[in-house]
């Protein structure tokens, strides 16, 4: 067996199966094919066709069979060959027009739906080539139809050149780089294509030698280049969805390493033979036991090989699960945690950017949107939902999905998909992916889908450490608390009888007509102070004691404010400050424990407003409901609250004034949080001082 038949069999039995086989995948999924895939499916048929036909012939030489005896079988496999290698060019084209059509993202014109029916205009010769191949003695297609062959090589170098352009027009147009990169690549071989029917068919290069046979071998085995680079694509990124198994690669590849190492065998021992004079079965027994020992070597080289297709994947999988591992449970190396799996996923699956939105479940609300590191080119970690991020998942649990692909709010922002990080019914954030179409293969979205799974997990389980360590905080402050209430409820009672005999006996010598006229000023100050005195106690019981919500009764919002404000109405004109009330929902009614608890918290902050307020300035209390919450806000034109302070102004006893108790913040927290509130201190307006938020829910 020649070198000549060697090639010819490997590559006439390859060029039919891989074609062959994406015919038949196609063929399964034939309800549901497109025009395009429609199309293309008849193309792979007429290509496995067109080289199943010449391996006939080639088997037919190489077996030595009688022309005569088998003239039928091989007259229908001319036939087979020319219908076929005739409609290939056809097909080709046909396909790029509906290609060149999905690139502009639009349906065929009347113009190119005109060239598609003239595509096939190379039909109407069926009618005087295929007679002159049954008619007569049996002869080769080439010889029975050569004038033919001129006219129909020039035909398919046209519709190569012209796929060709297509091509690189589409590959112009595109913006995913693997599409750019695979239509160059094809439209760079059906140029090479083209050129070589050329020169064989038109310029009869190498006509009549033995370069000439090898030249028409690899004309008629041109079209295997672009079927290999589809079955690249196909077998890698799952190219129209299709699946190659591993094991059809391996077995084609180690066949035609068989066969080449056989032909190495022949070769080798005929030149043994010839040199040393040695037995050629010896030689060739030799070294067939020797192929047999590097079987295994061989097979186990070639599964490494094949495998590396999907190492990236599995070495992105262990690297984050091990790193998951490592830092399992600890909040504060969360969003490192998050950054690494960023990063590891943009190297080895080749996207363009993966970004985390997790829920701020240490603030304890979801309507922030915080950067946790900051921004980066091409990673971007928030803690915390903004709008798009909640109108997302809202479309998500509609449409009942885990993962929400080409949603124009996604678009807009940049994202091609959407993977909500749930654990257990809970969400806890969304991972959110930017890559090229052709990048998000099969693969990919699976190892994307094991991801968000993984990385749900860790946040849930930092979520599960942060609630613990938050109760313990809880448990530990209650604890301390109570201890300074009890103290403070001692001290109070102590102080207070003492304060109310001093007050009496004061008011009783104003009453004295002679003391009064020499004491006057004396007895006011120790008045004064008592009342001063007498508040401060009254607020350390205020501390102390829990309040009876069974005692407590409904009040309306505007009832609750109204009467604060006038309450402390007095202290605001003594200091030359104006209240200023805006109840959003005036109507609204709270609890009562909510009631009295709301009541509490803004007359603390009402009262520390008024005494932050320069004269002149004006303290405001402004209401609105909102997500069934009550956001009441009370702000002053004071200096503001210092940085450094804005932590420790919570703390019991703590006070940045000369008079006080340092408990009108802490009361205020303590308050609210019994009814299950929040109270922050906001970000100041411009030009304006303090600015405190109370969140009381009205359920």
């Amino acid at each position: 067996m020649s070198l000549l038949e060697i090639l010819q069999l490997i590559g006439y039995s390859t060029a039919a199966a891989l074609p062959l086989w994406m015919g038949a995948s196609l063929w399964k999924r034939r309800r549901a094919l497109t025009r395009l895939e429609r199309v293309l499916l008849a193309l792979a048929l007429c290509m496995g066709a067109w080289h199943a036909s010449n391996l006939v012939l080639t088997l037919r030489a190489m077996l030595g069979l009688d022309v005569n005896r088998w003239s039928p079988l091989l007259r229908l496999t001319d036939t087979v060959a020319l219908v076929s290698v005739t409609l290939i060019y056809s097909f080709l084209l046909h396909v790029h027009i509906h290609l060149w059509a999905e690139s502009r993202a639009r349906a065929l014109t009347r113009g190119e739906r005109l060239r598609v029916y003239l595509s096939y205009v190379t039909t109407l010769f069926f009618a005087v080539a295929i007679p002159p191949i049954w008619r007569g003695t049996y002869g080769p297609m080439f010889t029975k139809v050569s004038f033919f062959v001129l006219p129909f090589a020039l035909w398919a170098c046209y519709v190569l050149c012209l796929v060709a352009i297509t091509d690189f027009l589409i590959a112009r147009n595109s913006t995913s780089q693997g599409e750019r990169k695979l239509m160059r690549t094809l439209a760079t071989s059906f140029v090479a294509i083209g050129l070589l029917i050329f020169a064989v068919y038109a310029l009869k290069l190498g006509e009549g030698t033995d370069l000439g046979q090898y030249l028409n071998l690899l004309a008629n085995l041109g079209s295997l280049l672009p079927t290999a680079l589809l079955a690249y694509h196909i077998y890698r990124y799952r190219y129209l969805e299709l699946i190659i198994k591993e094991s059809l690669i391996v077995a084609t590849f180690a066949v035609v390493v068989l066969v080449s190492y056989l032909y190495g065998i022949r070769t080798l021992g005929e030149w043994l033979t010839a040199r040393y004079g040695l037995r050629a079965g010896a030689v060739e027994s030799l070294l067939i036991l020797s192929l047999a020992l590097l079987a295994s070597p061989l097979r186990i080289w070639l599964d490494k090989r094949f495998r590396q297709f999907f190492e990236s994947e599995a070495a992105l999988y262990r690297d984050v699960v091990a790193h998951i591992g490592e830092h399992g449970g600890k909040y504060q190396q969360l969003f490192d945690l998050l950054h690494f799996v960023e990063e590891r996923a943009i190297a080895r699956l080749g996207l363009r950017r993966l970004s985390f939105v997790v829920r701020d479940f240490q603030a304890g609300t979801s309507d922030n949107d915080s950067d946790s590191n900051g921004n980066h080119d091409s990673t971007h970690t928030t803690s915390g939902f903004i709008s798009w991020h909640q109108a997302i998942l809202a479309d998500a649990r509609r449409e009942g999905r885990e993962v929400i692909e080409d949603a124009p709010l996604l678009r807009e922002h940049g994202y091609e998909l959407a993977f909500v990080l749930s654990r257990e019914g809970r969400e806890v954030g969304l991972m959110l992916v930017a890559a090229e179409r052709d990048t998000l293969t099969h693969d990919v979205r699976g190892t994307l889908e094991i991801l968000a799974g993984q990385v749900a997990i860790a946040i849930e389980d930092c979520r599960l450490v942060e609630e613990n360590v938050q109760l313990e905080r809880r448990l530990a402050h209650g604890e301390r608390l109570a201890a300074l209430g009890q103290m403070a409820a001692t001290v109070a009672h102590e102080v207070k009888n003492p304060l109310s005999a001093i007050k009496s006996i004061a008011q009783v010598m104003r009453e004295d007509e002679k003391l009064c006229g020499e004491y006057t000023r004396d007895l006011d100050l120790i008045v004064g102070e008592t009342d001063r005195l007498n508040r401060s106690v009254t607020q350390m019981l205020n501390f102390a004691r829990r309040p009876d919500p069974d005692s407590a009764k409904n009040r309306s919002l505007e009832d609750l404010t109204r009467a604060v404000a006038k309450l402390l109405s007095v202290e605001a004109e003594a200091r030359g400050v104006t209240i200023e009330v805006n109840l959003g929902d005036a109507q609204l009614e709270l609890g009562g424990a909510h009631a009295e608890a709301f009541r509490d918290a803004l007359s603390n902050l009402l009262l520390n407003a008024i005494q932050a307020t320069p004269v002149g300035g004006r303290a405001r209390v402004e209401t609105i409901s909102k997500d069934d919450r009550l956001v009441a806000t009370v702000s002053d034109s004071g200096g503001g609250v210092p940085e450094e302070l804005r932590e420790r102004i919570w703390e019991p006893f703590f006070t940045t004034r000369q008079r006080g108790t340092g408990l009108g913040l802490a009361i205020v927290r303590r308050r609210i949080e019994d009814v299950g509130g929040t109270v922050r201190l906001a970000p100041s307006r411009p030009g304006g001082g303090a600015r405190f938020e109370l969140h009381v829910p009205l359920k």
